[in-house]
C-alpha cells in the first residue's frame, strides 16, 4: 500500500470517525481535518469535483467552529431560566438524561421538595443544554447538587452562565456557592470560585 493509499484511507476514516461524534465542537473540528486530508488526496489524483466538495465542506466547517468559539462564553448565546424545583419538564430532562448523569455523580438524587431548593436550565436557542441545581445548607450557602451539560454541548460550560448571573442566586438569599468535592472536570477555576480543599467555593 503506497503512502496516498495511506492518505486516502486516513482521511475517510477520520470522517466516518467525526460523523460519530454527539459533542457538536468536537464534530466539526474532526470533520474539518478528514476534510483537508481528502482535499489534499483527491488534489493529487486530480479528481478535482472531490476537491471542490472537500473545500466547501471545509469552509462551512470553518464557519461553524468560529461561531461555535465566538459564542462558548457569550452570554447572549445562552439563556439562563429559572424553573421551579418540582418542574415537569426539568424532571422530564433529568428523566432522560439520567444515565449519564450517573455517569459522572453515582449518588445523584433530587426531589426538590425541601424549602431553599433551587433549580436552572441553560438554553441555546430552544435547545436545553445545561442543568444546575442547588440546596440550601443555612447560613447563606448554596451547595450544588448537580451542574450538568448535555452530550452535544460537552466541549461547551453552559453552566458558567448561571455563577456569572449571580443576583439568581443572590436574590433567593444565598452568599455563597460550594461544590461537591471531587467533581468530574470541573471548570470552576477559570471563573471567580476559589479552591478549598476539595471543593471550589463561589462568594456572591
Amino acid at each position: 500500500m503506497s503512502w496516498l493509499d495511506i492518505l486516502g484511507w486516513a482521511g475517510s476514516a477520520l470522517l466516518v470517525f467525526s460523523v460519530m461524534q454527539a459533542r457538536v465542537l468536537r464534530f466539526r473540528a474532526l470533520n474539518l481535518v478528514a476534510c483537508l486530508v481528502l482535499t489534499l488526496f483527491n488534489g493529487l489524483l486530480g479528481i478535482w469535483p472531490m476537491v471542490a466538495m472537500n473545500v466547501v465542506l471545509s469552509a462551512i466547517n470553518i464557519w461553524f467552529l468560529v461561531k461555535m468559539l465566538r459564542e462558548r462564553h457569550d452570554e447572549k448565546a445562552f439563556e439562563v431560566l429559572e424553573v421551579s424545583p418540582t418542574d415537569d419538564y426539568l424532571r422530564h430532562v433529568l428523566r432522560v438524561h439520567g444515565g449519564d448523569i450517573l455517569r459522572f455523580q453515582r449518588d445523584f438524587v433530587w426531589d426538590g421538595a425541601e424549602p431553599g431548593h433551587r433549580s436552572y436550565l441553560v438554553l441555546h436557542g430552544d435547545e436545553t443544554v445545561g442543568v444546575v441545581l442547588v440546596r440550601d445548607e443555612g447560613d447563606g450557602t448554596a451547595q450544588v447538587v448537580l451542574d450538568y451539560v448535555t452530550r452535544r454541548y460537552r466541549d461547551f460550560s453552559p453552566g458558567e452562565f448561571v455563577w456569572r448571573r449571580s443576583t439568581l442566586l443572590k436574590e433567593s438569599g444565598f452568599q455563597r456557592v460550594v461544590t461537591p468535592p471531587g467533581m468530574v472536570a470541573p471548570y470552576y477555576d477559570r471563573l471567580s470560585f476559589r479552591r478549598e480543599g476539595d471543593s471550589y467555593t463561589l462568594d456572591l
